[in-house]
């Protein structure tokens, strides 16, 4: 059994948030999530720097990104934006520190998630300076892993220095699957992109979770995940949509928890509606809805199985990701005590 898979066996947010004030998100985050999975929260609102490739910006080592009419490119040397979103992550670890110290929680043992890029959604989602994405290039592709294994890294250990709390990593895959299947579009029709190997794949998550220094889970809201990939790999998690799971995933989703590991489900909407929200004990009946398929036992639920919203919840409004969290924490506790009950 993977003892650290269970790191991730509890309630979590995926990482972005709305709005562009890091200060009332990081108190929200802290006093919501403080007895589960706390993380650092990403506004994607602020614009350049803060959203999922931008905040790659400040994590590699010695490579830097600028913005282009499409996105983000690689260039040689650090500039506006590297310093922008080194600013932005800076900010979001003071504020985070700040609630962390006034919910008297330094030193107590409380885990905590940081959240970056994976290499594929990386490589894939920067252009290289012809123009071309960085996954076309296989030297490219490897330099990207290398540089964001270190910063991932560095970032790591330095939050958990201010917080004096273990720090666990989140890589977020959104384009795992289109990279695995072919199904990203090159500058033109002409330029084609060659589906992604899953023994590169395989390689470049090796680096970035061999070099995380913690335990590591995987994020994605895609379908189509390739749980095979996934079961060789070293993650000890993958947190996933459970509406994009299909009949066929079961299986591989009941044999990577067979082997130790965790699954956290997406359960709970990424963004809330007029109609009424759920209760928490709805939002468990939702999960073990699921896991019940898997074959095990309930008793499983308690280490094997996290909660979470459904994807990050830049697009929610603050009261919903608020609702949305405190939701995930409250079933997650009902599953802990008694998830036979459900």
């Amino acid at each position: 059994m993977n003892a650290s898979a269970s790191l991730f066996a509890r309630a979590t947010g995926i990482g972005s948030w709305p709005g562009t004030a890091a200060r009332p998100a990081a108190e929200v985050v802290v006093g919501e999530l403080a007895g589960a999975l706390a993380h650092l929260v990403e506004l994607p609102a602020r614009g350049v720097g803060a959203d999922l490739l931008g905040r790659a910006g400040a994590l590699l080592v010695d490579l830097a990104i600028d913005t282009v009419p499409r996105g983000y490119r690689l260039v040689a040397r650090p500039g506006a934006v590297t310093r922008r979103a080194v600013s932005l992550l800076d900010e979001d670890m003071d504020v985070l520190e700040e609630a962390w110290e006034t919910a008297g929680l330094r030193g107590g043992g409380r885990v905590v998630k940081v959240q970056a890029p994976g290499p594929i959604t990386l490589a894939a989602g920067l252009e290289l300076a012809n123009g071309h994405r960085a996954i076309t290039d296989p030297g490219a592709v490897r330099d990207l892993a290398a540089s964001l294994a270190e910063g991932v890294a560095t970032h790591r250990a330095a939050l958990a220095r201010r917080l004096d709390t273990p720090v666990v990593v989140q890589y977020d895959e959104p384009t795992l699957p289109a990279a695995l299947d072919g199904r990203l579009t090159g500058v033109t029709a002409l330029s084609p992109i060659a589906p992604l190997d899953e023994a590169v794949a395989e390689a470049l998550f090796e680096t970035c979770v061999g070099g995380a220094g913690a335990p590591v889970m995987l994020h994605s809201c895609a379908a189509a995940l390739p749980w095979n990939l996934l079961q060789r790999s070293g993650i000890s998690a993958v947190s996933v949509d459970a509406g994009t799971l299909r009949a066929e995933d079961l299986d591989h989703v009941a044999a990577f928890v067979d082997s130790g590991r965790t699954v956290a489900l997406g359960v709970i909407p990424a963004t809330g509606g007029p109609q009424r929200p759920p209760t928490a004990e709805e939002v468990a009946v939702n999960v073990v809805a699921v896991t019940d398929r898997l074959g095990f036992g309930r008793a499983v639920l308690r280490d094997r199985v996290g909660v979470t919203p459904a994807c990050g919840l830049a697009g929610a409004t603050v009261q919903w990701a608020r609702t949305a969290i405190g939701l995930a924490h409250k079933a997650a506790e009902l599953i802990a005590q008694d998830p036979d009950a459900i």
